[in-house]
This record gives C-alpha cells, structure tokens and sequence, in this order.
C-alpha cells in the first residue's frame, strides 16, 4: 500500500483546510485508514480514523472541528479541519491499517505517508 498526502499549508487561526491521501496498491485490503500529528517534539498522536466499515473516531481535542470521510471509489481519504487552532500545527500523517490472515493467525502491517505540514498562525 502507498499513501500520498496533500492539501497542508498556512492558515490563520479560525480558518479551514483539507488534506487528501491518496491510496493505492493493495487497498482492498485496508481495514482501518487514519491521520496522524506529530509537533516538534512531541509524540504521533491519532487525530481520526475511519473503518472500512465507515465508522469514525476522533480525538477530543478535534471532534466537532474536524470531519474524516473517505472516496471509496477513489481510494482517497480526506481530513477536513475547520476552526482550526494554533495547538493544531503539527506535520499531519496518513495511516493504513492492513489485516492479513495466516495460517499463524492475523498480521497486522501499517503504512504510512510522508506527511504534510499544517501551520496555524495566531
């Protein structure tokens, strides 16, 4: 599976962007597709993810602000940030999740993008 992200930027504080990540490869197999924040100095955090099944999650500091949703027939996933904050800025990554079942039982692989930069000024 490959993952390309785009659509980072600069943005002031209360303003919107979305990023897209663009999935190919081996995408039927993909079970659960995120992203990813990681600021200067700080852990990757999970912002959001969605199932393959449709279902979202979100981190309490973004639910509300920021929308998950995906083009099936695409293959893209997209992150769309409203209202977004300085405490937002970080380099923002794109996630797939990969289940496999073997004869040892399910593997899990996960892939990632490059990541795109994020930048709200206050």
């Amino acid at each position: 599976v490959q993952l390309v992200e785009s659509g980072g930027g600069l943005v002031q504080a209360g303003g919107s962007l979305r990023l897209s990540c663009a999935a190919s490869g081996r995408v039927s197999d993909i079970s659960v597709m995120g992203w990813y924040r990681q600021a200067p100095g700080k852990q990757r955090d999970l912002v959001a993810d969605i199932s393959s099944g449709g279902a979202t999650n979100y981190r309490d500091s973004v639910r509300g602000r920021f929308t998950i949703s995906k083009d099936n027939a695409e293959n893209i996933l997209y992150l769309t940030m409203n209202n977004l904050k300085p405490d937002d800025t970080a380099v923002y990554y794109c996630h797939a999740e990969v289940r496999i079942a073997t004869i040892e039982g399910t593997r899990q692989f996960d892939y990632w993008g490059q990541g795109t930069q994020v930048t709200v000024s206050s």
